[in-house]
């Protein structure tokens, strides 16, 4: 092969189809269109127009006969599928959509394509790596190596080391499901052992999702979506777009107007769904691929303490509870800084790159070297604690990078709240490092907890802006904070360092041991003084009622906590026998001693906050 030949790398996927080359500078996917991925689909419309990708997709519901998806699930087969009245094998169909890559790939680079490595399961037989050779060679193209897509994903990720490296690969697509243990040295890798689905993927959530939403719509208005066709179509890729929106915010919205019409009136959908929702409706299933991670590692002959990193492939482990189920199964964060759709198509441009004779030795990511999140009211080891840290944005994310998540004022009646700005991977935001704050005036005063959605978006400049939005109004205030990227200094770090070990040299040994039991007493007194039935509490004097007191002191006894940083060692340890008294007075009963400490402890909390 000539020194810098053309060679393509084709990741062709069950549910979407990539190509990628190597283009101006890097590697790169060449498309189609903006979002870069071909629908794995081939369509004969009525009028007998071939259609391919998002065109075939777009008919298949409406004329499931005259469409086949889903077609890497039948090669190596002697299955052969229907396109209206016209018969095809696996290869064939295959062909179509690698010739129409092939051709996306030649209209950018400017010339015409003949080579190419193609991608395949490890799992897949001899007999199926046979048919895609076929399906290349009628696609017109020389395909002079087929890549396992694992090996395709350590390439695009870059793992490469004189030291053995043991990975493990968990690829969830649209359709299909796979893990394998990934031995690297060097420029060798080998594939130790692979298991998984291949009927399960992201698929299956939207069918579990478009369920519910069937039976919700039947039970409120009398009519089966899945009877209407172009309706049931509609809701469909209307669940496809809220599953994308969930694995970046904590709601997505889903509107469908004038879905059906029943009796002469016009029927719309409108639903909101939370994500604890969804993920708990397809936790199942993913908890289902735990299991196919264990056999692999079993055949492998390794346990979870040998594998020195997880990679994320397809689509769908863009859902939050994948990475999360992943991480408390194995005991590592697993990495995401390359697309998930299109990482296997860069691995396969990086070889086909090499072949063709250049030096490329991974894909070019921009990520934040860094993790942002805001501080929060929440639980540390047990206890109450105002400054617990969860990253919104956590380190090597892809730039630019858009993530939502949700929290609660730490108490009712709350009209501001100050929001802090952390940079650090510490589960307690003061070992981080504050890059900002602003405080959210003006909040609906609520009986319980007010929800707040905090929202982050961090561009290549390394501007991260971050907004904060009430939910029930949609009230926002917004900082943009310059520079977030830029490196601290040692000496920053130091500092902030030691500011933490002096505020927990004077608290932690009461803080532990005070704070949870007395939230804990006010949490049991608020669920039985709420009660009709509550005979043994003090009666009602007619102005503050005991209800009222302990909610009032558990406000305080939260606010004191958020101001210990700033007091004096003097007003803490002040603080600290308060909220002993508190603790005490609610266990006894005794409204009189409460009523005392809370008036003490509300005259304290506004001598510090007038500081």
């Amino acid at each position: 092969m000539s020194l810098n030949e053309l060679v393509i790398g084709i990741d062709l996927g069950t549910t979407n189809s990539e190509v990628a080359a190597f283009f101006g500078d890097r590697v790169q996917v060449l498309g189609p269109a903006d979002s870069r991925l071909l629908p794995s689909c081939v369509g004969l419309a009525p009028d007998g127009e071939l259609l391919i990708g998002k065109a075939a997709r777009n008919q298949q519901l409406l004329y499931p006969e005259r469409t086949v998806r889903s077609i890497k699930r039948k090669m190596g087969s002697d299955a052969s599928v229907k396109l209206g009245d016209l018969l095809f094998t696996p290869p064939e169909i295959s062909a179509f959509i690698l010739r129409a890559l092939a051709e996306q790939a030649s209209r950018v680079l400017g010339e015409t394509v003949k080579k190419a490595v193609i991608t395949v399961p490890a799992y897949f037989s001899d007999a199926q790596r046979q048919a895609t050779r076929e399906a290349g060679v009628l696609a017109d193209l020389d395909v002079i190596r087929i890549l396992n897509e694992p090996t395709a994903a350590s390439l695009a990720y870059g793992y490469r080391s004189a030291l053995a490296r043991t990975v493990l690969v968990y690829d969830l697509g649209g359709g299909t499901f796979d893990v394998s243990i990934v031995q690297i040295e060097g420029d060798v890798t080998e594939v130790l052992a692979s298991h998984g689905n291949n009927q399960l993927g992201g698929d299956d959530f939207n069918e579990l999702l478009v369920k519910r939403l069937v039976e919700e719509f039947r039970t409120e208005h009398g009519v089966d979506l899945e009877s209407h066709g172009a309706a049931h179509a509609r809701l469909f890729w209307a669940v496809e777009e809220a599953k994308k929106t969930l694995s970046f915010e904590p709601y997505a919205k889903l509107r469908e107007e004038s879905l059906v019409s029943r009796k002469g009136k016009t029927l719309h959908l409108e639903r909101e769904i939370p994500r604890e929702e969804y993920e708990e409706l397809i936790r199942p299933l993913v908890e289902s691929t735990l299991e196919s991670v264990s056999k692999a590692l079993g055949d492998a002959g390794k346990g979870p303490s040998d594998i020195d990193a997880v990679l994320l492939v397809g689509g769908s482990t863009r859902t939050p509870l994948v990475a999360s189920t992943l991480e408390e199964c194995l005991g590592i964060q697993p990495s995401q800084e390359v697309h998930p759709d299109l990482c296997v198509a860069l691995g396969a441009g990086t070889l086909a790159s090499r072949l063709a004779g250049r030096e490329v030795e991974r894909v070019l990511v921009d990520v934040s070297p860094y993790s942002f999140g805001p501080s929060y009211m929440g639980l540390r080891e047990g206890a109450s604690y105002a400054h617990c840290y969860h990253p919104i944005i956590r380190r090597n994310t892809p730039l630019p990078v858009t993530r939502t998540e949700k929290y609660y004022t730490p108490y009712p009646n709350v009209e501001s709240v100050k929001v802090e700005i952390y940079q650090g991977e510490d589960s307690d935001a003061l070992k981080n490092l504050l890059v900002g704050e602003f405080t959210v005036e003006g909040l609906t005063p609520m009986e319980e907890e007010n929800e707040v959605l905090c929202r982050m978006s961090l561009d290549l400049d390394g501007i991260l802006e971050v907004t904060a939005i009430e939910k029930c109004t949609g009230k926002s205030k917004q900082i943009t904070i310059d520079q977030a990227l830029q490196p601290r200094s040692e000496e920053e770090i130091r500092q902030a360092q030691k500011a933490h070990q002096t505020l927990y040299s004077t608290v932690q040994a009461h803080a532990d041991d005070l704070f949870v039991d007395a939230e804990e007493a006010f949490q049991v007194d608020e669920a039985s003084t709420d009660s009709p039935s509550r005979q043994d509490g003090p009666e009602d004097d007619g102005s503050t009622g005991w209800t009222e007191l302990t909610r009032e002191a558990h406000r305080l006894v939260a606010r004191s906590r958020e101001l210990l940083p700033h007091m004096h060692d003097e007003d803490k340890e002040e603080a600290v026998d308060l909220n002993e008294t508190i603790e005490k007075a609610v266990a006894e009963l005794d409204e009189p001693a409460l009523s005392k400490a809370v008036d003490a402890l509300k005259e304290l909390v506004f001598f510090v906050e007038g500081k």
